[in-house]
């Protein structure tokens, strides 16, 4: 019995975020669906920060729970992984870099948005409001049809119970919308209210170019 537990509970020393243990960022009978699901009991059971990615890189689709009995995606089981590990922000970093796997990116985004200081929150997220690539939703729905961004004509699912999301969109909502993938996120002060306090500069900066420049002087 105490192995079950443990893999279950947060990291010793997790630290408090926005005044409680980050996993409870998840509502609870969220979790308890998380913790019941095959995904996470054959998958993130005991995943660590470093082999969490490799299971983040073969994620096909994005969302919180679908169908009547609101089961769980791979996305959202991760998500409570990442919440419990609590990885090094420059693990997040990479997550949102990751040009390759835009699923990597998408759930780093999901995390930085939900544990992130709000100036990182906007920092590191606007910039892949350049990132235009579609990802697929899952609804759960059997019907799903979706109006193509470029052609403009209805485009029918080749997959039933998905929709097509674009990343731009999706960091919008991050930032701009109180639930996301049915998780509620945090409050987080609105742009304009950082720049009055000069915390952020308008207009945004890419800090992810800004940190591959370091880089590059290093």
């Amino acid at each position: 019995g105490g192995g079950g537990e443990m893999a279950n509970a947060t990291v010793l020393d997790a630290v408090s975020v926005h005044g409680t243990n980050p996993q409870y960022l998840l509502e609870k009978i969220l979790r308890a669906k998380i913790y019941n699901d095959n995904y996470w009991k054959e998958h993130c059971f005991a995943l660590t920060s470093e082999t969490l990615v490799e299971h983040a890189m073969e994620l096909d689709h994005i969302g919180g729970t679908f169908g009547g009995n609101k089961k769980p995606t791979p996305f959202i089981c991760l998500l409570l992984k990442m919440l419990q590990l609590q990885p090094e922000k420059d693990i997040v970093v990479e997550f949102l870099r990751n040009e390759e796997y835009k699923y990597v990116r998408a759930l780093g985004a999901v995390y930085m948005r939900m544990v992130g200081k709000p100036v990182d929150v906007y920092n590191y997220l606007e910039p892949l409001l350049n990132d235009y690539r579609k990802l697929r939703y899952i609804t759960g729905s059997k019907q799903a049809s979706h109006v193509d961004r470029d052609t403009k004509k209805p485009e029918r699912m080749a997959w039933a119970g998905f929709e097509v999301r674009y990343m731009d969109d999706f960091i919008d909502q991050l930032l701009t919308e109180a639930e996301n993938v049915d998780v509620a996120m945090p409050v987080l002060p609105k742009r304009i209210a950082l720049e009055d306090s000069g915390v952020l500069d308008g207009p945004r900066v890419s800090i992810l170019d800004q940190d591959l420049e370091d880089d590059d002087k290093d």
